[in-house]
């Protein structure tokens, strides 16, 4: 017994030194020209900068959607987004608020959930945007812990306007415990008046104690109406089930996250275990640090990647110290392009999007969709290289299933591709032949990287957003372009474009300019034939089921009076 004992014991710690630890970054809105190593030379991000020259930059990197709900999903689970239902078919195409019963369907199979089963210790630390309550503010039926994931502090919805900076949320957690107290107070006296009144105890008059009544009433209506505001009902912090913050401090939101990931590769050191950093940089309105306030050539948004790079040094830094830089892959990427629409008058709140034409909220074009994707693995990844091969979000899914000797689901078409083949250099063409370009539930556009031809990458464009005003290359009169309707112009014939030559996609070609363009149109139109018909309709999660429902909002206290802060600033652990 004590022979099997000790060789099952040495088995299991073998096959866990085969298996990598994974970190993955994913940063919120980050354009692809934000970062010095896709071009940028005027916002200093030499961390980043100094993983890709150590591992491999992915050029032709695409999300599966341009916003952030639909793309996550498709990255957690290696699916496009419409076959999770994960999609909408109107202006509503993200969770909308933290009070909705929509979210990633519980029959999805996460990347931390396939890991899980192969031994390792899980964690999202960050933003999350993939739904938390079904049916009752407290049942957390799209947590993190549902999916897979061991460990969560973040944010379970994302950043907004009113979540910074807000001069206000002090006092109101100064007085909040006494409002609270004081109704208490009153419930009680009036509770006591009213039984000693039917009693024959005491005698007051009835007039007093409705009264009392009505004061609770308005009291408590008075303090739910001064806090309408998402601050108090989305801009909150959670560790495990628990509410730390409401509302959060966003500022030192970030620091603290950097502290939780730090924590987690100290606990796990011995492996292995995967780490999913879902920044909530630099997403508006770009919550930043005195430290580096004023420290770039580009206002308030080149500050926030600043600290976002600093961040990344910092756990890049701590898996150094740990001794963990050759056994661990790590991955950095955004969910989707730069956001344009995000101004303030002649000012610029939103990334860049280099070459590429479009941003946030585009299906079709490159800026909404092309991402920054590198790839670190000393152990097994030769480094210093590019590939400019098409490649997906999705494929983290079956990559990391492969690396931890993992089983991808067989009872689910998954759309991403085993990347190793291609990072070690074993083959040098893309596996995805067509992608797929969705806005919302809309299919806009096809991408082709033919097998037998290494060098061209065919874009077919059906749908495109109308830009307003015209020629502004974005839609400033809305928050997002639209993906249907009067908001956007269908090609017949569809727009060609050839990447490989005209990645800004800024010359449509045509019959007479390309003597391919019938036989592209051709197998385009066949490939989305083919796609489409393996689509399996399921509920649209961001459609009906994206309704605020106030009973569906968390509360860390008695609603409504939902202040707390249990969070104490500490230093960065270096």
């Amino acid at each position: 017994m004590f022979l099997c004992l000790l060789l099952t014991t040495c088995w299991s710690h073998g096959a866990n030194e085969h298996k990598p630890n994974i970190v993955l970054i994913m940063v919120d809105d980050l354009g692809i020209g934000d970062l010095g190593c896709y071009g940028n030379d005027t916002i200093q991000t030499p961390n980043i900068d100094r993983l890709a020259r150590d591992g491999v930059r992915l050029t032709q990197h695409i999300s599966a959607a341009p916003l952030c709900s639909p793309s996550r999903a498709a990255f957690l689970t290696g699916r496009y987004p419409i076959r999770s239902g994960m999609v909408s078919n109107n202006s509503d195409r993200v969770i909308q608020t933290l009070g909705v019963p929509g979210g990633l369907p519980l029959n999805e199979t996460t990347f931390a959930a396939l890991l899980k089963r192969q031994g390792y210790s899980t964690a999202v630390i960050g933003k999350w945007h993939q739904g938390l309550n079904c049916q009752s503010r407290g049942d957390h039926c799209h947590h993190p812990y549902n999916y897979g994931f061991d460990y969560f502090y973040g944010m379970p919805f994302t950043l907004t306007n009113p979540c910074w900076p807000d001069p206000s949320r002090d006092t109101e957690l100064a007085i909040g415990h006494w409002v609270w107290l004081c109704v208490q107070l009153v419930i009680i006296t009036m509770l006591t008046l009213t039984l000693g009144k039917l009693t024959g105890w005491v005698s007051v008059p009835w007039s007093l104690i409705i009264a009392l009544m009505l004061f609770v009433l308005l009291l408590a209506w008075g303090w739910l109406s001064s806090y309408q505001s998402a601050l108090y009902w989305d801009c909150l912090l959670m560790r495990e089930h628990d509410i730390t913050e409401q509302p959060m401090e966003a500022v030192r939101a970030g620091s603290i996250m950097v502290k939780e990931a730090i924590s987690f590769l100290e606990r796990n050191k011995e492996g292995p275990f995967l780490l999913f950093f879902s920044f909530l940089h630099v997403h508006v309105p770009l919550p930043t640090t005195d430290e580096f306030i004023g420290t770039s050539k580009h206002g308030l948004y080149g500050d926030n990647v600043q600290e976002m790079d600093s961040m990344v040094g910092k756990i890049l830094g701590a898996i150094d110290d740990f001794g963990l830089r050759n056994h661990t892959l790590v991955y950095f990427t955004s969910d989707h392009g730069g956001h344009l629409e995000a101004r303030r008058g002649h000012a610029q709140f939103g990334g860049w999007n280099g070459i590429y034409k479009g941003g946030k909220g585009m299906g079709g074009w490159e800026g909404g969709i092309r991402v920054p994707g590198i790839i670190r693995w000393p152990e097994k990844i030769p480094g210093g290289r590019s590939i400019d091969e098409p490649t997906s979000l999705m494929d983290i899914f079956p990559t990391l299933a492969s690396v931890s000797g993992g089983t991808l689901p067989q009872d689910r078409v998954i759309d991403g591709r085993d990347l190793m083949p291609l990072l070690q250099g074993d083959v040098q063409h893309s596996e995805h032949e067509f992608l797929f370009h969705y806005c919302g539930s809309y299919l806009h556009a096809v991408r082709w990287h033919p097998r037998d031809n290494a060098r061209a990458v065919w874009k077919v464009h059906y749908v495109t957003p109308i830009f307003q005003p015209p020629g502004a290359g974005a839609c400033y009169e809305s928050h997002f372009c639209g993906c249907s309707g009067e908001e956007v112009t269908i090609h017949d014939p569809p727009l060609l474009f050839d990447l490989s030559r005209d990645p800004s996609e800024s010359k449509p070609l045509t019959p007479d300019t390309e003597p391919l363009f019938k036989s592209v149109i051709k197998a385009a139109a066949a490939a989305l034939r083919q796609h489409q018909a393996s689509i399996i309709p399921v509920q649209q999660q961001l459609s009906q089921l994206n309704k605020d429902q106030i009973w569906l909002r968390p509360c860390c206290g008695v609603f409504p009076f939902c202040l707390c802060d249990k969070e104490e600033e500490a230093p960065i652990p270096h």
